[in-house]
């Protein structure tokens, strides 16, 4: 699977390994550009925005919406249930959770299975 499959499709199938890869990438991403904003804010003044650091970490948001689909999508496959697990997130205190515990801790499908070959 190419970067392109991987980042953008909703098709296949992916093993915890890139599951986490992606998210400690994320998460790292995320980290930067959150110190960038700290010490791009001018903390003397409370009713100055932020500046370039809060622009450049909303539009990070943006970019990974995607790619982060469509990584959980292919997780999801990979324990053979539907994308649409993917909206498990949105229940409160344990959607987190359960997704958690299927992308990132169980197993996947032993061989092919309805979405395709293991990733």
């Amino acid at each position: 699977m190419n970067w392109g499959q991987l980042l953008f499709s909703f098709d296949g199938r992916v093993g915890r390994g890139v599951y986490w890869g992606f998210t400690v990438a994320v998460v790292v991403l995320f980290g930067i550009l959150g110190g960038v904003v700290v010490m791009t804010t001018d903390m003397s003044n409370p009713q100055a925005g932020a500046g370039v650091g809060s622009v450049l970490l909303a539009l990070a948001g943006l970019l990974v919406i995607w790619p982060a689909l469509a990584i959980q999508a292919k997780r999801w496959h990979d324990v053979d249930k539907s994308a649409w697990w993917i909206l498990i997130g949105l229940v409160p205190a344990v959607g987190g959770l359960i997704a958690l515990i299927f992308n990132g801790f169980l197993p996947g499908t032993p061989g092919p299975n309805r979405y395709g070959n293991p990733g």
